[in-house]
């Protein structure tokens, strides 16, 4: 025993804080999201593949539906068409068919009776996280734009809320669902989103779009985009406490869950998707 009590040999904690510590891990995560989206292609799609299984994962184990790995399985596979059929070319309605069929076996299947609610539901946010992003950077008209707009506008609604509402407090944003968030912190996330949001779709021509939204529509747009962003990340720290968890999971140091991360990207994500059903439709 040494003589400030610790074991020889043993190893130390790391001595980072717990901010440290997403930092790294959100550095790291930013920059292979950000070397897939340059190289686009199946890679980019199976990183969004990925992280859609294990949404649905941790929200199936989140609020204890089952069975699980039959559940995960089938919701695996059917992202998985849904991901191939995309950059295939499937027609839409095929793939909507597809994922309503999907979402009816899960609803049958999932148990207890809650389940039959939150296992479709799982999947169809999980499609949203999944597809969305890839069906923007495979449109040649919004190409990288596209994924980087989505990512300014979450990463800088996150980054800017937590840095503002640390520094200036005040009044609580929605105390008895997330207590540490602050008026103070939307408002700053709020406007650190539209004002970086907004430069990309505003310059998106820069980035290989066919064009760029007038700056009025791209600040209006990346406005709705943080409110958005922050509306999922309450409406997933609700759910969270109606089951007692504290996080989605444990895979990313520092930050919890894969759904604890992309709370706001999918609120952000449907609104892009959104806008895709319209534009094509057009």
């Amino acid at each position: 025993m040494a003589t400030d009590g610790s074991v020889p040999g043993a190893r130390r904690p790391w001595p980072a804080s717990e901010l440290g510590v997403r930092a790294v891990s959100g550095v790291v995560l930013g920059l292979l999201v950000l070397a897939a989206t340059l190289t686009g292609g199946w890679l980019f799609a199976l990183i969004w593949l990925l992280a859609g299984l294990a949404v649905v994962g941790e929200w199936l184990a989140i609020t204890r539906t089952a069975p699980h790995r039959l559940l995960l399985g089938i919701a695996g596979v059917t992202l998985a068409g849904l991901v191939a059929g995309a950059r295939l070319g499937t027609a839409p309605l095929v793939l909507a068919g597809f994922a309503g069929l999907a979402m009816l076996i899960l609803a049958l299947m999932a148990r207890p009776a809650a389940g039959r609610l939150w296992a479709p539901l799982s999947l169809a946010c999980a499609a949203v996280v999944t597809l969305v992003p890839v069906l923007l950077r495979d449109d040649p008209r919004i190409g990288l734009a596209g994924p980087l707009w989505l990512f300014g506008t979450v990463w800088t609604t996150d980054i800017a809320a937590y840095f503002t509402g640390r520094a200036l407090g005040g009044p609580k944003l929605w105390p008895a669902v997330s207590p540490k968030k602050t008026w103070s912190g939307f408002c700053g996330g709020l406007l650190g989103a539209t004002i970086v949001g907004g430069a990309i779709a505003a310059g998106a021509s820069h980035l290989g779009a066919q064009e760029n939204l007038p700056l009025a529509a791209a600040l209006g747009l990346s406005a709705l985009g943080s409110v958005l962003s922050q509306g999922g990340d309450l409406a997933e720290s609700a759910l969270k406490r109606a089951y007692g968890a504290k996080d989605s999971g444990r895979l990313i140091p520092g930050h919890g869950g894969v759904m604890d991360r992309l709370d706001g990207f999918f609120a952000v994500a449907a609104l892009a998707g959104l806008l895709l059903v319209v534009r094509a439709a057009a």
